[in-house]
């Protein structure tokens, strides 16, 4: 089961809405968007090793966050950002964001950034604390 943050619900409404009225290469980044989505569906249980498709983020935040990235698409390079919690679900994308049009400047804030969507969803679906 994947959950998804409300940040990650509002970037994936505004990709929507963007495909919607024909902006440059939206629907190719929601097919992006769509495989990864399907490829955290088959996963069953949290990763214990990188793979090319899903790798640790290695900067320092209090949750251990996983990045969702893709094969080379020229221009287009989608990062989903997803923590795998001990209880359920399990999985939750936290934010999705086109690397390709941010730089290496979007890992620079992926762990404080991710704790502060943790613990916004944490409060929002009274979830407590979860280390």
């Amino acid at each position: 089961m994947i959950d998804w943050s409300s940040e990650f619900d509002r970037w994936l409404t505004d990709l929507e809405r963007r495909v919607e009225v024909g902006h440059g290469r939206a629907q190719e980044q929601l097919d992006v968007v769509t495989a990864q989505l399907e490829y955290l569906q088959d996963i069953k249980e949290p990763p214990t090793d990188d793979t090319p498709t899903l790798r640790r983020v290695r900067q320092p935040g209090r949750y251990q966050v996983w990045r969702l990235s893709h094969p080379f698409r020229d221009g287009i390079a989608i990062r989903l950002i997803v923590w795998f919690p001990s209880e359920a679900p399990p999985m939750i994308v936290l934010f999705g964001n086109d690397k390709a049009r941010m730089g290496d400047v979007f890992y620079s804030s992926v762990g404080s950034r991710a704790d502060q969507v943790i613990a916004a969803y944490l409060r929002q679906t009274d979830g407590g604390e979860d280390d």
